[in-house]
């Protein structure tokens, strides 16, 4: 199982190459696709302009899912990408869930599997390198955020081999 989702980041002011402004989150930079798996290691990344809808942009990772062959089952995703991307998966057999909170509550409701994702994100701020977007190619943008999943994934392996 794969888990996406995205967040927008602040993009340095002496960059100006794929910089828009994300009406929802009025963030002016870059928006970044993850995908995850259960235990919340970063399989595949995607950077873009902050500005796009997260399915329609998000379809070049689904060549990045089938990758993994016929392992991947279902991905599971906000509504955002319920149309373009749920139907690019299904072309491939690949099974699109939409994970939300139920439509009668209010307020914050953690959803656990979104929990993992957003976990993930979060990951992200434990690295001065990552909280803002200072490159100016979006490949080296994917590639730090590739090296501090790997620097998490190292730190757990050191963590549990002292025990």
């Amino acid at each position: 199982m794969f888990y996406v989702d995205s967040h927008s980041v602040k993009l340095s002011p002496m960059i100006w190459e794929y910089r828009e402004l994300d009406a929802h989150k009025l963030v002016n930079g870059r928006k970044r696709q993850l995908l995850v798996d259960t235990g919340g290691r970063l399989w595949a990344a995607q950077v873009h302009a902050a500005n796009a809808s997260d399915g329609p942009v998000a379809k070049p990772l689904v060549s990045d899912i089938l990758w993994y062959g016929e392992r991947v089952e279902t991905v599971f995703g906000d509504g955002g990408y319920g149309g373009e991307f749920a139907k690019e998966l299904a072309n491939w057999g690949v099974d699109f869930e939409r994970v939300s909170r139920p439509e009668s509550t209010h307020g914050l409701v953690p959803v656990a599997k979104r929990r993992v994702v957003e976990r993930s994100i979060a990951w992200t701020n434990f690295f001065r390198r990552i909280v803002k977007d200072y490159e100016f190619t979006l490949s080296s943008s994917v590639a730090w955020l590739l090296l501090g999943n790997t620097q998490i994934m190292l730190q757990r392996i050191d963590r549990k081999s002292k025990i």
